[in-house]
């Protein structure tokens, strides 16, 4: 069949999936392990080392090739290949760094000197892939100079480090091993089980093909080798090998009717990674399973196939699997009682991770000592270096903020983007996009973003609008822009190939397209039919990218036109498993196999940038939304789920997805509310909507297919409460945007579950369908389950809890899960005391008509010491301004004991500030409007004003006290409260 029919069928199938009915995604589209010939030999060979008393890994430091310098250790690992004795080297880097991080690389000599042949006359790099740090490390890399070598002898070498020198890593040289401890405790072990792998090059001997005889057919011959392997190594020998070693994937490899060459041969990395004593383990998204990861290696309840990394157009994605979806961030955590490590596997290629927990064998003679359960993870990557982070804790915190220091942290976002998006695929007019806006305002609903998917655009050539569905894309921008609104429009990866479009002639005729093994423009097919992918990993095509976004060319866009990058995986429905061939060419000849989990990272990357630059001195923060992903994407934009379905347990999924975004250091996070796949029920619906208000990204977003469902369409009762989550989004806008500023200064999750933020409460550690929200004491705990109308919410301390919405005090409950009542028309959600949060209580239609509201305070009591305290950060929620001081960063503080709340200034490095802008002139008239103390004490009952000072001026604000009863506590309303928000003041109550 000809190529072009090949594709245009495929085309034609990816379509027709497209448009069926709501079916769950065909697992056979995408690989198994055993399916992936590097993850097949890596298990198998796990299998035969641990199956194997005699074995012993074959990788050994060389004698005398170590070197310690500066906090860098240096050496060349010898991995035996045969039992001549020959051996393949392998240069080491274990560096230690400053912040108390240590990474360990691992390289291929040969490869380094370029000494390596490729088949098929590639052009592709020799060496293994070395510039994912180039992309994804911006700091935390300056060595410790102060680590120092604290043993050594021939066997092994100790160096402390860290700070206070309690960390220490134990490189033991035969076999290689390292044992890194915190306060002389094992915490993470590095081959300790045997499992280092780094298949090494080699060239193809070719031999011809024997003779066949009539009927005889060779095509399971390459698994009959090698056939002088012996059925028993000696017991003596040392080093065993697999009986069977499997060659059939190590040239090419086939899987769907797509073959990819493989020009430097067998290539992978493979480590086992032992958590020394812990049982949970996080991270690694995305994958719909639970917060604390599954085991890979079956038994009831675990999963039998490794979690996978490989970002791939999942059509619609099932629950409770480790296959792989459309991000992938190979950081993981593991925790215990009060201690957190973490390790970052710094590799962009295909990665598999299995992971096995059991007992650690203890000392016979400690009788009563508990044996301890260990987590065993083996990670498996198809090319590239061995390049992984170990960062020791103790918090997980630590962890959190040692990884952003590394990867960089969520970039501060428009306060917009905050607020709730309206989506569908797609709009078809710009009259409708203008009869929504309307609508949303007649009905009462805030929001602020209305989105166009790919129909917008003439033919999907993006750059462009369907001239008769969309002829006044100025008019239309200019009515959202009236109501303080945005719009955002679609621009994927995949430039439609076609006469007669400047853009696509533009990319050809510049070069500056992703390449075919053999050199060519790569060309395959997605929405447009044929298409070309741009290739953002070269500066020139970035480039280039910037000016397609300029207004002048761009014409339609707008100041408040915002982007979404979608299919950037990337996505090719014509590929092997919908995506790009691992053999393609990128910028500097690298193969797409090595870089593939980057590319989405970088297409969004040239995005936000060209956003920077659409006018001369126009400076604003971009909002790209993305649905590929890698470590560092945070830094870019935010990100979605991907393609949910309308159903339960759907909703209930997203909740434990977007909580390890959070922990992964991509916290600007949400998944399509409502299900994107379907028509969901209303009661679906409505209490979607109550669990995206709790979403650090908060979007409605439907199918093609789907029925209109807008919030005002749901009709009564559903309207009006959906209505009232989008109001409770809204009036604690200030909340999340203060906690969105911690996420930007030291990678704190925005919502948090409970091992995050109790870190010493063993029942909480598996917990991921309740959260808390930022630095605010809010703990939420959505309904998503059909026809609930009580939900049970664990109390993780001794702290006192209210009602956020009646005041109720719950019962002393430490540990203990309590029954709280969720009609639909409630969401489920306390106020922890000890805490202090801001939100603005007057009903807008977007935030922008917020932007000068005044504030209420929310002061939650605690128990001890009836203390509460807590922050608010506000900045122009536009501009960088904020890199040169223009923002407000308070800090509240009640003292029971002397019933007082004061306001000071959160230092926070400021730095020297420039003279203040318009906006913080125009802020400092902004004041506290009302302040409401929760648990207030029974002696204020009687009190009718209370003392306010600010900047040596004094005057009464009046208060109106409810004295506790029926369960509820106490609450005092202070009134017109004439503080502004950016000064010092004090509340005095006594």
């Amino acid at each position: 069949m000809p190529a072009a029919w090949t594709a245009y069928l495929g085309l034609l199938s990816a379509l027709s999936a497209a448009f069926a009915p709501a079916v769950a995604v065909k697992e056979h589209d995408f690989k198994k392990c055993h399916q992936s010939g590097f993850c097949q030999r890596n298990r198998a060979f796990a299998d035969h080392a641990l199956g194997t008393s005699s074995w012993e890994s074959p990788y050994n430091i060389a004698p005398g090739s170590g070197s310690f310098k500066d906090g860098q250790y240096q050496a060349v690992i010898l991995k035996t290949i045969n039992e001549s004795g020959e051996t393949v080297r392998l240069p080491l880097t274990v560096s230690f760094l400053e912040s108390g991080t240590a990474r360990v690389t691992v390289d291929e000599e040969k490869r380094q000197k370029g000494e390596i042949e490729l088949r098929h006359n590639s052009t592709a790099r020799k060496e293994r892939y070395n510039e994912a740090e180039q992309w994804v490390i911006v700091g935390g890399l300056t060595l410790d100079t102060s680590a120092k070598v604290d043993y050594e002898d021939k066997t092994q070498l100790n160096v402390k480090y860290g700070p206070s020198s309690k960390f220490e890593a134990a490189i033991k040289f035969s076999p290689f091993t390292i044992d890194f401890k915190r306060d002389g405790s094992s915490q993470i072990k590095f081959n300790d089980q045997g499992l280092l792998n780094m298949e090494h090059w080699r060239p193809k001997i070719e031999l011809p093909e024997p003779e066949k005889k009539e009927g005889e057919s060779n095509e399971e011959e390459p698994k009959e080798e090698p056939k002088e392997e012996p059925k028993e190594e000696p017991k003596e020998e040392p080093r065993e090998k697999p009986k069977v070693e499997d060659e059939s994937t190590w040239w090419d490899e086939t899987f769907g009717g797509n073959t990819d060459s493989k020009p430097r041969g067998p290539e992978s990395v493979g480590l086992d990674i032992s958590f020394v004593g812990y049982e949970h383990v996080y991270g690694i998204p995305s994958h719909t399973g639970p917060l604390s990861l599954k085991q890979t290696r079956g038994g009831d309840g675990n999963y039998q196939e490794p979690y996978r990394l490989y970002n791939a157009d999942v059509f619609e994605y099932i629950l409770d699997s480790p296959m792989t979806l459309y991000g992938a961030i190979p950081f993981m955590q593991a925790h215990r009682k009060d201690s957190s490590v973490g390790v970052f596997w710094l590799n962009a290629a295909e990665t598999w991770i299995d992971i096995t927990k059991g007992k650690e064998s203890r000392n016979p003679l400690s009788l009563g000592v508990k044996s301890k359960t260990s987590t065993h993870t083996h990670w498996i990557s198809e090319s590239g270096l061995l390049d992984v982070f170990v960062l020791l804790g103790p918090t997980p915190k630590d962890l959190t903020a040692k990884y952003g220091e590394l990867t960089g942290t969520t970039a501060m976002p428009q306060e917009f983007s905050l607020g709730y998006h309206q989506c569908r695929w797609n709009y078809v007019s710009d009259e409708d996009v203008k009869d929504v806006d309307r609508k949303m305002d007649k009905f009462k609903m805030p929001y602020d973003v209305i989105w166009l998917d790919i129909e917008y655009t003439d033919e999907k050539q993006y750059f462009t609008w369907d001239k008769h569905s969309f002829p006044d894309p100025i008019g239309m921008g200019k009515q959202l822009d009236s109501h303080g609104r945005k719009l955002v429009t679609i621009i994927d990866p995949h430039i439609k190939n076609v006469d007669n479009y400047p853009v696509v002639a533009e990319l050809k005729s510049k070069d500056l397209a992703v390449h075919n093994k053999e050199g060519s423009i790569f060309e395959g097919w997605c929405w447009p039919g044929s298409s070309y992918w741009i290739d953002a990993f070269g500066p020139a095509a970035r480039e280039w990218w910037s000016t397609l976004f300029k207004y002048d060319a761009f014409k339609g866009s707008m100041e408040n036109t915002w982007i979404w990058n979608d299919m950037n995986e990337p996505s090719v429905f014509n590929g092997p498993e919908t995506t790009m061939p691992k053999d393609n060419l990128h910028y500097g000849n690298w193969e797409h196999r090595d870089l593939h989990n980057l590319n989405g990272m970088t297409f969004q990357n040239a995005t936000f940038h060209a956003l920077t630059s659409r006018k001369p001195g126009e400076l604003r923060r971009p909002f790209v939304l993305t649905r590929s992903f890698f470590a560092g994407s945070q830094r870019v934009g935010a990100m979605w789920t991907g393609d949910n379905q309308a159903a339960w347990d759907h909703l209930q999924a997203s909740i434990p997805m977007v909580l390890s975004q959070g922990i992964s250091g991509f916290p600007f996070s949400g998944a399509d509310v409502g299900g994107f796949f379907g028509n969901p029920e209303k009661e679906l619906l409505t209490r979607w909507y109550q669990a995206g208000a709790f979403y650090p990204f908060f979007r409605g977003h439907a199918h093609i297919d789907s029925r209109r469902r807008e919030p005002y369409l749901a009709g009564e009762p559903y309207s009006t409460v959906i209505a009232a989550a989008l109001r409770l989004r809204y009036s604690l806008l200030p909340a999340w945007y203060t906690a969105f500023r911690h996420a930007h200064l030291d990678g704190t999750p925005i919502i948090k579950p409970m091992f995050y933020t109790h870190p010493s409460e063993d029942a909480g550690f598996a917990l991921d369908d309740q959260f808390f929200v930022g630095t605010t004491g809010l703990l939420a705990k959505p309904v998503t389950e059909k026809d609930k109308a009580t939900v049970d919410i664990w109390i993780p301390d001794a702290e006192t809890y209210y009602d956020y919405f009646t005041y109720d005090v719950l019962p002393t409950a430490k540990g203990k899960t309590v029954a709280l009542a969720a009609p639909l028309s409630k969401i489920p959600l306390l106020m922890r005391g000890g805490h202090v949060f801001a939100r603005r209580d007057r009903p807008r239609r977007s935030s922008a008509l917020m932007r000068w509201d005044d504030y209420t305070l929310v002061v939650a009591v605690g128990k001890e010491a009836k203390v509460a305290q807590g922050d608010l950060y506000v900045d122009d929620g536009d501009s960088f301004d904020f890199e040169t001081g223009q923002y407000i960063h308070r800090r509240f503080v009640f003292d029971g004991a002397a019933q007082r709340l004061v306001s000071v200034d959160a230092v926070e490095g400021r730095g020297e500030v420039v003279a203040e802008g318009e906006w913080m002139k125009k802020m400092r008239e902004v004041g506290v409007d009302r302040i409401v103390v929760v648990g207030a004490p029974a002696s204020w009952a009687g009190k009718t004003t209370v003392a306010v000072e600010q900047a040596g001026r004094t005057w009464e604000a009046r208060v109106e006290f409810t004295p506790a009863g029926k369960g509820r506590a106490a609450f005092a309303v202070v009134k017109k409260v004439g503080a502004r928000i950016g000064a010092d003041w004090t509340v005095d109550f006594a």
